[in-house]
């Protein structure tokens, strides 16, 4: 019976799907790092992730490098029904004990220049830059082309910022 037991857990423990890797950086912690697909030929791609700042000062992400693009902070937003996407001049602010999701539809990490295609299931790594904090190495979970966060992203008018 312990057999049967053990083996059964074994083989839920085993189906069950990765937990993104968590990154930490001083006082900052990034978490839930995922990206799109992208298909044969695309010269950009996205990724999305989570920084909580449990230091007494702000921080700022202000880009980072990969082996396989450049890496771009950008935001997206709606005026007057027409999407707008521009690159975040100087950095994005992570406020002292705040927590900043880029998401879809908000602010977002533009892999820029592909080299390769992202492949669903075939993480990537980046090394994202922060001022005054330094760098510090993420992996990304390649999801695929068309995928969503895997839980609704919670925001405010302050474009994916939670505090």
């Amino acid at each position: 019976m312990f057999r049967i037991t053990a083996l059964v857990a074994g083989l839920a423990l085993a189906a069950a799907p990765a937990l993104a890797s968590e990154a930490k950086l001083g006082e900052l912690t990034i978490q839930n790092a995922w990206a799109r697909a992208t298909p044969k030929g695309a010269d950009v791609g996205v990724g999305y992730l989570t920084i909580h700042n449990n230091g007494a000062t702000a921080e700022k992400l202000t880009g980072g490098t990969t082996d396989f693009s450049g890496v771009e902070v950008h935001e997206m937003s709606m005026a007057g029904g027409v999407m707008k996407m521009r690159e975040v001049e100087g950095g994005l602010t992570i406020p002292a004990h705040g927590t900043v999701t880029l998401a879809p539809n908000s602010y977002h990490l533009m892999f820029v220049h592909l080299k390769q295609p992202l492949v669903k299931g075939q993480p990537v790594k980046a090394t994202l830059t922060f001022d005054p904090a330094g760098s510090a190495q993420v992996e990304f979970e390649v999801r695929g082309v068309g995928a969503g966060a895997s839980a609704p992203a919670k925001s405010d008018n302050m474009g994916g910022m939670k505090m």
